[in-house]
């Protein structure tokens, strides 16, 4: 027990007890003088306690847990294990993992199991080896974050070492000894196989554009392969490529001509050899949109500014958009249609750009706004972009962009909002911000650490004229920052500012009812997701309006999804679906009156696991030696065992302090209560008062 006042006034707290008892019960009694000690002996000890808890004692208790050590069993549960590792070896390298589990844990350890897809599995004889794709890094790193301030003793993992998707882990570093247990094979098989495909992801209709093929081969060399490009099944191009001796891989370009504009799916395949170990690594797709021609850009800012140049580069980055760059003085200003317009600092308080403003204001061309210290904000105000800035003078908030999470005309991968937060703050316009009806915002405003609900990035405008603003001009900073950081490849800031363009140049929407998919392309894992607006009669935004989504496949095999989209922006979530080129059609009824919308969305397959068929058992000997273990094979199951109990890993054992008021004891209220119910009922039946 421990006070938090000092020790002596015990001494007080018992001469108050005393002092009371002996006023109370040193006059004459009616009753013995007995009872007259032992009533005065609880009056002292009820009231010497009482002042004892004025001293705020707490008792101090000390609890102590013991944990045993953990073992891991991570699986690569990838399809290339699964596929390319003899039956015989998996079965005897799961069944023998689930005797090794059941051995440790009659040995006091306890053992759990991982795999690349989920966190937790029930057995390890049990896993499927399905998974698309393989991240050893990303298996490792989340046992070490789930298990941090554990008693991890080591993590057996059973892979092949192929590794298609994250860090190389031979060169990362994890806080656990790691059992590296290799299956697979490590003979190459004869095959001939399409591991990779070269080609731009937009062709413009009419024009030709090359797919360059590589083609990879064991055991074929010196013999011939027949190459194909399909689409649909219908075969375009055949090519018989020589497979020379002293090489691995040879290339082929194909040159197509690009159809009507839409999404194409084209297949390249290479025919099956002769003895060929496996057929699944035969084929690979190519995935493009092809479109009618470049988009026309015009980028014009009211004086030269880092902000253009940051533009300039970012679109420069895809070849379907056409490029004009005009600063007023400097260069005269074509008469001619455009399909965006890019205006930085327009408006501006010195009156240039005025001729700028009236082309795209007379040709109803959609348009991005960039605001900063140059900018008329009166002017702008008057322009019906959805979005009304009011300054207080010339002062600024630094912010950072903060993705709004209801936002769905274009999402952003995990990555960008990485990127994102890692932004230096750009100056934007301190003052009063009003958002009008129908204007989504696509970026909130972060000041330091707080999230605001100040916009950043806003679409408003009309149906028949798309408007967007930004109201900052320091985003070049982000570009360069981004650079900086990553090799020189901005890829968040770039997709931000041509998904932004591409939204502005979709068809004027004048239909009241508009399905989309949430993204360009989708992977065979992904969740596929749709978003839906609807419009009144006069082209206000509605909701909680039932929607029905006919989805058909290259097999003219249909789907059909019923959902209601509602005012948070929440998505249809359709779940993975099979590679394939996907044309879809949407019916509502608004108003009392039908409507209907059409697209097409693509899903591709990354084929990733049947590429390579040799296992990497040199990638699992590099990362056990970097922790200070070596390579098992399923065969020396039993000395993994061995090499465990020898390393002698010890329980842990855990104390915890609690301190608790001694006031908040029940038990002690009750006992002063019944030692004064006493006290009162003996003084009563012995005739006191």
């Amino acid at each position: 027990m421990l006070l938090s006042a000092s020790p002596w006034f015990i001494a007080l707290c018992l001469l108050v007890g005393l002092g009371y008892a002996a006023l109370l019960y040193s006059a004459k009694a009616p009753w013995s003088r007995s009872v007259n000690y032992v009533l005065a002996a609880v009056r002292f000890a009820v009231v010497s306690f009482l002042c004892f808890l004025l001293l705020s004692p707490f008792l101090k208790s000390t609890t102590t847990t013991r944990q045993e050590p953990t073992v891991v069993l991570a699986l690569d549960n990838s399809q290339s294990v699964g596929l390319f590792t003899p039956p015989t070896v998996l079965r005897q390298a799961t069944q023998g993992l689930q005797q090794l589990a059941q051995e440790l844990r009659g040995q006091g350890f306890q053992v759990e199991t991982r795999t690349l897809s989920a966190t937790q599995s029930a057995r390890p004889d049990s896993v499927q080896f399905q998974a698309a794709a393989t991240d050893v890094d990303g298996l490792l790193s989340g046992i070490a974050e789930g298990y941090e301030g554990r008693n991890l003793a080591g993590v057996v993992l059973l892979s092949d070492g192929l590794v298609n998707q994250g860090r190389a882990p031979q060169y990362a570093e994890y806080p656990f000894p790691i059992y590296a247990l290799g299956v697979g094979d490590t003979i190459a098989k004869k095959d001939v196989s399409v591991p990779a495909l070269a080609y731009n992801r937009v062709a413009f209709s009419g024009n030709q554009f090359p797919v360059e093929a590589e083609i990879g081969y064991d055991g074929y060399a010196g013999s011939t392969a027949t190459v194909q490009v399909r689409e649909n099944g219908r075969v375009l191009q055949t090519r018989q490529v020589r497979l020379p001796a002293g090489q691995r891989r040879v290339k082929t370009t194909f040159l197509l001509t690009a159809p009507a504009p839409g999404k194409r799916r084209y297949e390249v395949a290479v025919s099956q050899l002769s003895g060929e170990f496996t057929l699944l690594n035969n084929q690979k797709f190519a995935y493009l949109e092809v479109v009618k021609g470049k988009l026309r850009v015009l980028l014009a800012g009211a004086a030269p500014h880092p902000d253009l140049k940051a533009l300039r580069a970012a679109i420069q980055q895809n070849d379907n958009f056409d490029l004009t760059t005009y600063l007023p003085g400097i260069s005269p200003l074509k008469t001619q249609d455009f399909d965006v317009a890019i205006l930085h600092q327009l408006p501006a308080q010195s009156g240039v750009g005025a001729e700028v403003l009236a082309q795209v204001k007379a040709r109803r061309v959609p348009a991005l706004y960039v605001l900063g210290s140059q900018t008329n904000f009166g002017a702008y105000n008057s322009l019906g972009t959805g979005l009304t800035v009011t300054p207080r003078g010339s002062q600024t908030d630094d912010v950072t962009p903060v993705p709004n999470a209801s936002f769905t005309r274009f999402s952003f991968e995990d990555d960008a909002l990485r990127r994102f937060a890692a932004y230096p703050p750009a100056a934007v316009p301190f003052g009063e911000v009003r958002v009008s009806g129908g204007t989504e915002v696509a970026l909130w405003q972060q000041v330091g650490r707080v999230k605001t609900q100040k916009p950043l990035l806003v679409f408003g405008g009309t149906a028949a004229r798309r408007q967007a603003t930004l109201l900052t001009e320091g985003s070049w900073q982000w570009r360069l920052q981004e650079a900086v950081e990553h090799d020189d490849r901005p890829e968040a800031y770039d997709r931000l500012v041509l998904r932004t363009l591409q939204l502005l140049t979709q068809n004027a929407n004048k239909k009241r009812l508009d399905v989309y998919p949430t993204q360009d392309a989708f992977d065979t894992q992904d969740d596929v997701t749709f978003g839906a607006e609807t419009y009144n009669a006069i082209f206000e935004r509605i909701y909680n309006q039932p929607i029905t989504l006919t989805l058909t496949d290259e097999r003219q095999k249909t789907r059909t999804f019923t959902y209601t989209n509602t005012d948070d922006g929440s998505p249809l979530h359709l779940g993975p679906l099979p590679a394939g080129l996907y044309r879809y059609s949407a019916r509502a009824t608004l108003g009392g009156q039908p409507q209907q919308d059409r697209g097409e969305v693509l899903v591709q397959a990354q084929q990733l696991e049947a590429t390579q068929s040799k296992a990497d058992h040199n990638l699992l000997a590099q990362l056990a030696r970097r922790s200070g273990q070596r390579l098992y094979f399923p065969r020396q199951l039993q000395q993994l065992a061995q090499d465990i109990r020898k390393a002698n890993y010890k329980p842990v054992l855990y104390e915890q302090e609690d301190l608790q008021d001694l006031i908040n004891l029940k038990w002690l209220f009750f006992l002063l209560l019944g030692l004064l119910t006493v006290e009162w009922a003996t003084r009563k039946y012995s005739g006191g008062v």
